[in-house]
């Protein structure tokens, strides 16, 4: 996001005016982001951008429209971000039983039809979960769930239960890499396949952590098979390490940047202009229309990719499967 302000800045600004961004750390704590929306929207700000976290960015897109704040949510896919139908809120990312489901046929099409799942009490796991049962159900596959807590009891359970594959439906590190250290030290699960949609295994430390044994874990992406040539020129200036997100933080810039150019920094004009948004991003050509179940403006055709990190070179990435 600083990139592409500079970027914005380099050329002109807005109307003249540099365009200024402000950071508040929401720390995966929803009323922490509340807080901070407030905080934001008391100062003037034009509009609000970003959120990973998707738990997070519910509380901050129910306060946003609360408070009329336009949104841009760059990553976080619940596809629930809002109660009911609202125009302050537009996301970028797939929403979550897209992406999951595309996961879900990719699992299939590898022929496992009986899985498990092992996760935590959250609305995100919990939501993910439903979306695989149900799609497993619908094409005559098993999803069965495991709890998370003690990754030798987990083992014991994965021994016998007939699974060929697990998810890994939890948080990182923690439980997350305790419970591959344990499977990949298993003889026992030798042959079993694990995953992990939410896409644990691109952060910068999952190799870190784990060596070998964090190689072979498909995940989700958002990336296309080739970036645009502002997504080539921006991949040249970022950090060797920047996952999917650093692009997903730059679209919401630049889209953000473009609305305010066009029709000013007023709120109000700046929510009515989603639907009118079409604006060349690092991943393709952006804009925001209604999607029969969501409740907000939502780009609808973001690239999807399964991926892993390649046993041969750890900091490789595998592309197994694109949308």
């Amino acid at each position: 996001m600083e990139l592409a302000v500079r970027d914005v800045n380099s050329s002109g600004g807005i109307a003249g005016r540099p365009l200024e961004l402000l950071v508040r750390d929401t720390a995966a704590d929803p009323s922490r982001a509340s807080a901070a929306v407030d905080e934001l929207a008391a100062l003037g700000v034009a509009a609000l951008a970003g959120e990973y976290h998707s738990v997070v960015a519910r509380a901050v897109a129910a306060r946003a429209d609360a408070l009329e704040v336009p949104f841009l949510c760059s990553s976080a896919v619940l596809d629930d971000l809002t109660s009911a139908p609202t125009d302050w809120v537009a996301r970028l990312a797939p929403p979550q039983s897209r992406g999951w489901r595309l996961y879900a046929d990719y699992l299939l099409g590898e022929g496992h039809t009986r899985i498990a799942v092992t996760t935590q009490p959250s609305v995100y796991w919990l939501t993910g979960t439903r979306i695989l049962q149900e799609h497993f159900a619908a094409h005559g596959g098993t999803v069965i769930i495991l709890d998370a807590s003690d990754p030798l009891v987990l083992c014991d359970a994965l021994a016998s239960s007939h699974v060929t594959a697990l998810l890994l439906l939890v948080g990182h590190p923690e439980p997350a890499v305790p419970i591959v250290k344990a499977i990949r030290g298993d003889q026992r699960l030798a042959n079993l396949v694990l995953g992990a949609p939410a896409g644990q295994p691109e952060f910068a430390d999952w190799a870190a952590l784990l060596g070998e044994s964090g190689s072979a874990i498909a995940f989700l992406r958002y990336l296309p098979e080739h970036l645009t040539p502002l997504g080539s020129r921006v991949l040249d200036r970022l950090p060797e390490a920047s996952s999917f997100v650093a692009y997903e933080g730059y679209d919401t810039i630049a889209v953000l940047a473009e609305v305010l150019r066009t029709h000013g920094p007023d709120r109000t004009r700046i929510a009515a202009a989603w639907p009118t948004v079409a604006v060349d991003g690092t991943r393709g050509k952006i804009h925001f229309t209604r999607v029969p179940g969501i409740n907000v403006w939502q780009w609808p055709t973001p690239p999807i990719q399964i991926a892993d990190r390649d046993p041969a070179s750890l900091n490789h990435f595998r592309t197994l499967h694109t949308s």
